[in-house]
Formats: C-alpha cells, sequence, structure tokens
C-alpha cells in the first residue's frame, strides 16, 4: 500500500491524459511481451559484432519498459505479478547463457577460448546492468521482503553455473598454456589474460573461487614447470650460471603477478619457486663439482656471492649451509698463515729474524680479518650466521698454540709498536685504525686475561720509560678494551694512567718545597746544594738533574728488587726525596724500583756523549769512573752490589750490543764470570745523544701469577654460584662456571681441583647421600 501510494502520488502530479493510461491494468502476457521485445533487442546488439554496446536505449525507451514493469510490480493481488517478473528475469538469462554463449566457448580452444571467455563475460555485465535497470523495482521491494538474492547474484549465479563451471576446466588450463610460453620467452597478451584472471574474482567472494579453481592449480603447474627446469639447469650450468637463471626467474615471477595474477598469490607463488629451485637443491649447489661455493670464496667473486645471499635468505634454514661452507673457508685461510709462520720460524737463524716475524704474523692476522669482515658486511649484509660463523672461524686458529710465544702476547706486542715512540710511523688516523682492528683481533682470544697482564707491562714501561707516543692515544685504546670487557678488565691500566696524572702534582710540590725550603729537604750544612733551576718538574743536587716517579703498588706491575750501590751523590737524590714524602704524607712507604729508573749520562771519549741509560747501566759505567784498567766480572759485580744474572744482562748491553762502550775479553756474544771489561776509549759513534737498550729483567708477564688470577676467579665463581643456588649437581656446576668466566677458558679438570679446593676450605660439602651433588655452607 505504502509503495502503490507513493507511485500514485507522482503519476498524479502528470497530465491527465497520462493519469487516465497509467490507471489501466497490465496483464502479465501483455506487459512481458513488450519487455521481452526489449530484451531480445538487447541480446542482439550484444551477440552481433561490431555494433555499438553504448546507449544501447534512449531514455524514452528505457522508461517505457521501466514504467511497465513498475505497473506490473506495484498493481495489487492477484495482479501483482513480481513474483513472475522475477522468475521471467532468471530464465532468460538461463536461455541465453545456454543457447548462445555455452555452445560459441565449447567450439573454442586455446588463446581463443580465453578471448571468447572474456567477450562473453563483459556481455554478460552489459546485459545484467540493463536487465537490472529495467527491473530494478523488483531488487527495491520484492527481492528484499521476500529475502532472495538480488537480480545481479542471480544473473551471476546463472553464469558461474551455467557457464563457467562448464568450461573452468578447458578456461584454467587455457591461462596457465598462455603464461607457461611466456616463462619460455614467447610474447602473450597479458591484458587478456589480467581480464581471464579478474573472471574469477567476480565469480565469489574474497576470491574463493579465485583460490578453489586457479591458484592450486598454478601453484602445482609452477612447481612442475620450474622442477624440470632446475634439473636441465644444474645439469647444463655453472653455479653462478644457474643462479642467475633462478634469480631471473623469482623477478619475473613478482613481475606476472603484479602484471596479472591477483596480488594475494605473489608471496605462495614466490614461495613454491624458492622452494623448487633452491630449497630442494642447495646442497647439490653448494658443492657443485667444477664450480662451488668454496671457488666463489676462494676467487673473491663478490657478485655471485652477494647474488647467492640475496637468493637464500628467504628460504627457509638456507643461510646455515651457506655460512657452514663460509666459517671453513676462512679458517683454512687462517690455518695457511699460521702454517706459514711456523715455516718461517723454523727457517729462521737467528732471534732477530725470528722477532722480525711476529709483526708480520699479527699483520697477516689483520688483514685476513679485514678481508673476512669485508666479506661478512658487504656480500653477506652482516647476518648473523656469518658473524657467528666469522667469530668461530678466528678463535679457532687465533687460539692456536704457536710455540713459546702465544697469539696473546703478540698482538699485545703489536699495539705496543704502534703506541710507543720509535715503533711503527702512523699517522694519527692510521694509529686509531690500526688499534680498533687490534681489538677486534683481541675480542676472539680465549686468554684475554693473559692479554691483559702482557699488555699492562708494556703500557708500564711506555709510561714509565716516557715512550708513549700519545697519551691521548694510550686512553683511547684503554677505552676499548673497557667497552669490550668491562670496567673490571682495564682498573689497573687506568690506575697507572692516574697514578702519572696524580704524580704531576706531587713534582710541582716537591719542585716548589725545593724553591721555598731547600734546608728542609737538604741542609747547608751536610755540604751539598739543592736548587730548583732543573727543567720541567726535575731539582738539581750536587749539579745532577733528578725527578722521581710515585707509583701505587696495586695499579702497577710486580717488579724485580734489585738491590744495588748507588754512588754517593744517587744516594743523596734518593734522601732529599724521602724527606719530602715524608713531610707530605703519612703510613706510607716508598720502595726504589732501580730496574725502571732511567739516567742521561755524560760521557767523554774523543767527542762528548750523551749515553740514555738505566738507572743499572749509569751505576755500571760510573763503577768504571776511577780507573782505566780491566775489571774482572766479580769486581764489578762487587762494586754494584748486584745479583750475578743481573750483572750479565747489564754488561752484555754495554759490551756486546750495537754501542759497544766497554771491550770485553774475550771478544764474545755472551758474559761469563771469567769475563774482564774496560772503558773503550776509541768508542765513536754519529750521534751525540745515544740510546743504550738493555734487556728487562721482567718477563713480559709472570705466567704464575697469571695461574694464580685464573685460579681465584674460578673459586669465586663457584662461589658466587652456589651461594645463589645452595645445591647443585658437579656437571652443572662446572658448565655454569665455564659460561661465566670470559677473560680466559678453564680446564674443566683445573674447576673441579677448585671446587674440591674450596670443599677443603669448608665453602662447600658434598652431599652425604649423592657425592656428585654440592652443598653450600653459609
Amino acid at each position: 500500500a505504502g509503495p502503490a501510494g507513493n507511485q500514485q502520488g507522482f503519476f498524479a502530479s502528470r497530465p491527465a491524459g497520462r493519469c487516465a493510461m497509467d490507471a489501466q491494468v497490465i496483464q502479465f502476457d501483455e506487459g512481458w511481451s513488450q519487455i521481452k521485445s526489449a530484451i531480445d533487442q538487447l541480446i542482439e546488439i550484444l551477440w552481433t559484432p561490431g555494433k555499438k554496446r553504448t546507449a544501447l536505449f534512449t531514455p524514452t525507451q528505457y522508461m517505457e519498459i521501466y514504467t511497465i514493469c513498475y505497473k506490473m510490480c506495484t498493481q495489487r493481488s492477484p495482479l501483482n505479478w513480481s513474483q513472475q517478473l522475477y522468475q521471467k528475469h532468471s530464465d532468460t538469462i538461463e536461455q541465453y547463457l545456454r543457447d548462445k554463449v555455452v555452445p560459441v566457448l565449447k567450439e573454442k580452444r586455446d588463446e581463443f577460448l580465453l578471448k571468447e571467455m572474456v567477450l562473453r563475460w563483459r556481455n554478460h555485465e552489459i546485459m545484467d546492468k540493463w536487465m537490472r535497470k529495467f527491473f530494478i523495482y523488483l531488487d527495491r521491494y520484492f527481492v528484499k521482503h521476500n529475502s532472495i538474492p538480488t537480480l545481479h547474484e542471480a544473473s551471476l549465479n546463472k553464469f558461474r553455473a551455467l557457464v563457467f563451471d562448464e568450461v573452468r576446466t578447458e578456461f584454467v588450463s587455457a591461462i596457465i598454456d598462455q603464461i607457461n610460453k611466456e616463462r619460455e620467452q614467447e610474447v602473450v597478451d597479458r591484458d587478456l589474460l589480467k581480464r581471464c584472471i579478474a573472471i574469477f574474482g567476480h565469480m565469489g567472494p574474497a576470491l574463493c573461487v579465485y583460490k578453489e579453481n586457479f591458484e592450486g592449480v598454478f601453484l602445482d603447474n609452477t612447481r612442475e614447470f620450474y622442477a624440470a627446469k632446475a634439473q636441465d639447469w644444474i645439469n647444463q650450468d655453472t653455479l653462478p650460471a644457474y643462479l642467475i637463471k633462478a634469480e631471473a626467474a623469482l623477478h619475473a615471477e613478482r613481475e606476472r603477478v603484479d602484471n596479472y595474477i591477483e596480488a594475494n598469490t605473489k608471496s605462495s607463488l614466490v614461495k613454491v619457486v624458492e622452494d623448487v629451485l633452491l630449497a630442494q637443491h642447495e646442497r647439490t649447489l653448494l658443492d657443485k663439482e667444477g664450480c662451488n661455493l668454496r671457488t666463489l670464496l676462494q676467487d673473491d667473486k663478490k657478485e655471485d656471492l652477494s647474488r647467492l645471499f640475496r637468493l637464500f635468505q628467504n628460504v627457509d634454514n638456507g643461510l646455515p649451509p651457506i655460512a657452514a661452507i663460509t666459517r671453513e673457508h676462512i679458517c683454512s685461510l687462517g690455518e695457511e698463515v699460521v702454517a706459514r709462520r711456523e715455516s718461517a720460524m723454523a727457517a729462521a737463524k737467528t732471534h732477530k729474524e725470528k722477532e722480525a716475524l711476529d709483526p708480520q704474523f699479527v699483520q697477516s692476522l689483520l688483514d685476513l680479518h679485514d678481508k673476512s669482515e669485508q666479506l661478512v658486511s658487504e656480500q653477506f649484509q652482516n647476518q648473523s650466521y656469518f658473524q657467528r660463523a666469522l667469530k668461530e672461524a678466528f678463535e679457532s686458529f687465533v687460539n692456536k698454540d704457536l710455540g713459546k710465544t702465544s697469539s696473546a702476547e703478540l698482538i699485545s706486542t703489536f699495539c705496543d709498536r704502534i703506541l710507543k715512540t720509535g715503533g711503527a710511523k702512523l699517522s694519527e688516523g692510521d694509529t686509531e685504525q690500526y688499534l680498533e682492528k687490534c681489538v677486534r683481533l683481541f675480542t676472539y682470544l680465549s686468554e684475554k686475561d693473559l692479554f691483559s697482564e702482557v699488555y699492562r707491562n708494556q703500557l708500564a714501561k711506555r709510561l714509565l720509560m716516557g715512550r708513549s707516543a700519545s697519551d691521548d692515544t694510550e686512553r683511547s685504546m684503554i677505552a676499548k678494551l673497557k667497552s669490550r670487557c668491562g670496567a673490571q678488565f682495564t682498573s689497573k691500566m687506568e690506575g697507572m694512567i692516574k697514578d702519572l696524572f696524580t704524580g704531576n702534582d706531587l713534582k710541582k710540590a716537591f719542585k716548589e718545597m725545593a724553591r721555598t725550603d731547600p734546608e728542609q729537604l737538604l741542609p747547608s750544612s751536610e755540604g751539598h746544594t739543592l736548587s730548583d733551576a732543573g727543567p720541567s718538574d726535575m731539582i738539581i743536587v750536587d749539579g745532577i738533574e733528578f725527578g722521581v716517579e710515585v707509583l701505587t703498588t696495586g695499579h702497577w706491575p710486580t717488579y724485580k728488587q734489585v738491590d744495588l750501590a748507588l754512588p754517593e751523590h744517587m744516594v743523596i737524590c734518593t734522601e732529599v726525596y724521602k724527606r719530602f714524602y715524608e713531610a707530605k704524607t703519612q703510613h706510607r712507604c716508598l720502595k726504589w724500583v732501580h730496574s725502571l729508573g732511567s739516567a742521561v749520562v755524560k760521557a767523554n771519549f774523543k767527542r762528548n756523549y750523551d749515553l740514555q741509560v738505566t738507572t743499572l747501566q749509569a751505576v755500571a759505567l760510573l763503577a768504571f769512573n776511577a780507573t782505566n784498567d780491566w775489571l774482572t766480572f766479580d769486581a764489578v759485580v762487587a762494586k754494584i752490589n748486584v745479583d750475578p744474572e743481573v750483572a750479565k744482562r747489564i754488561l752484555h748491553s754495554l759490551s756486546c750490543a750495537k754501542h759497544k762502550l766497554l771491550l770485553k775479553e774475550p771478544m764474545s756474544k755472551s758474559i761469563n764470570r771469567t769475563d774482564k771489561f774496560k772503558v773503550n776509549d776509541n768508542f765513536q759513534s754519529p750521534m751525540r745523544r745515544i740510546r743504550i737498550p738493555m734487556a728487562s729483567l721482567d718477563e713480559s708477564h709472570n705466567a704464575k701469577r697469571v695461574e694464580e688470577d685464573r685460579s681465584n676467579a674460578i673459586e669465586a665463581a663457584i662461589v658466587r654460584i652456589m651461594k645463589a643456588r645452595k645445591r647443585m649437581a658437579h656437571h652443572q656446576l662446572v658448565a655454569e662456571v665455564l659460561s661465566q668466566l670470559h677473560f680466559f677458558r678453564p680446564d674443566p679438570r683445573v674447576v673441579k681441583r677448585r671446587i674440591e679446593h674450596l670443599i677443603d676450605r669448608e665453602y662447600l660439602e658434598r652431599d652425604a647421600e649423592q657425592s656428585s651433588i654440592y652443598k653450600y655452607l653459609a
């Protein structure tokens, strides 16, 4: 009543003659005859090739058909023909599709079928549009009130059931044939394929028809196609050529999706191609005879390696095998470096030749690390598998037993050459780069504590002998080590730097006291002179320029104490400083370490020289001042009051080295207790200032101290773990201790011994029932 009333109101506004016509009742056959005439006209236009398919009906023609449909649907029952018109709509479309469209499609094959299907679907869309416009009143009221499919849904259902389902198999097959032709580099009509695949999307919601009827078949065909291709390529091509073809295939498939396949298929399609071309043949490709991954690494084929990584990074578990081979490759290069050193050491005849091999070995390791790091960074994009491979490879050969000298000592000594004056001639920027590289190499050491001990000893010598090239560079190196290993690792090194900084204040105070209160330091009644006129922070005592470095025992390495009979004027110098120090501090004891002292001795030969020597060498030289005669070895020992072994090193530096200040009988390269010495009156040198080096009395590190420190670290870790856990099995405790110790890698047997030691000292006890279980004793 509502809709009819509305429409009657609409027509009441028209001229009177029209109202009379609208009031007439339309019988079904009469009305349908007029509607069918328009539909037949529509079908003829669609079916006739070349006919114009736009503006098929004028507005007047359309309104006449619409008005008839409207009236037939708004007449009161039993003359309301909505149900009959809805059925006629369905029957008309079904008859059109069954009698005209299906027979034509069944006659076509391959590309012609695709073109015909696209044409018939386009015509069907046009027909559906006009049919809905004619019968729009049905959609607005009859369909809604009866909850039945809309005219569009009914039309689509008919097309899907009568046309699409009927030729679906041939249609899908024809599309895939065209795709395979394109894969074989033939030219195909991409726009046609796009239109064909779009039809699947129209056949149902959310691409369900596309997925059920096309995507699965397409992916299966893709798998078969590339499986055959993969086998052919493996048989015919090298690894680089195969990778190029695989990459091109993946690019083509992605492009194919972008051009005409549904976008949702891309991930599945790429996954299939990667699986068939890469995942299933990875091991075969990597180990391919003649040209494989090892060959690419050896020949430094950067582009091919980058392509290999790009392709396999998206394959499940595709990178671990590549990383494993990369690790083996780096290991083999490292082993070659170690082997070359061993051969060169065996061939070297003199100690000097062997020493020259040490920096060469470390430089070779640095060069290898630069090359390997570049490979991991550029070709493998710093992916975690390859970073781990690099780390494990270097750890394997950097920690190899090199005989007498370990890698930790060699790397530390290499750093020493860079950091001290007279060592490697590098710019500030190059020095920083080298130190950074050395620290990276250091991170692979399993004996970081040994490196620390050696480096600390060498740092001490540079600082105390004034041989450090730059304080800023020293601090920078310590900061690099600290960032890798923490503050505990570098605390003593930082303490040494701080000691020297604090010592500067002490030196200034010493010089100030010499200026303001010289009587307190050296009473004039003792017959000696004292002046603050010395260079820098030094004072002058009886004409001797004198300065002192005060070190904190805990920060610096432990040095060998040498009892030395100092000449009188040196004794006075030490007494002066002792008085100053006792006046400035309380409860502190000075202990003189003469082996670290240095001096400049003025020597008068045929010309004057300034000799840069250690305090020990200076005292030995001064012992020869009183005589021009030969002195026996024992006489020299008695004069300077040192241990014979120490005297041998002192005299060797003065009589057997480059600058022979003393003559020795008999002449040889070693010192014996039967030798005798005298001043070399004929000594000459083109330089006025001469440095006389002397072999160190202390080893580069104290092996016993390193072992003690390790034992303490192991015990501390055991107690720390047991205090937290209270109760633990033996194997669990050992594993936990090994995981916590980062500066060295202890032998599990050593850990067991330290556990036994802690049981003896009643930190732990064994469980009464299970001896392999330990309990913590609070």
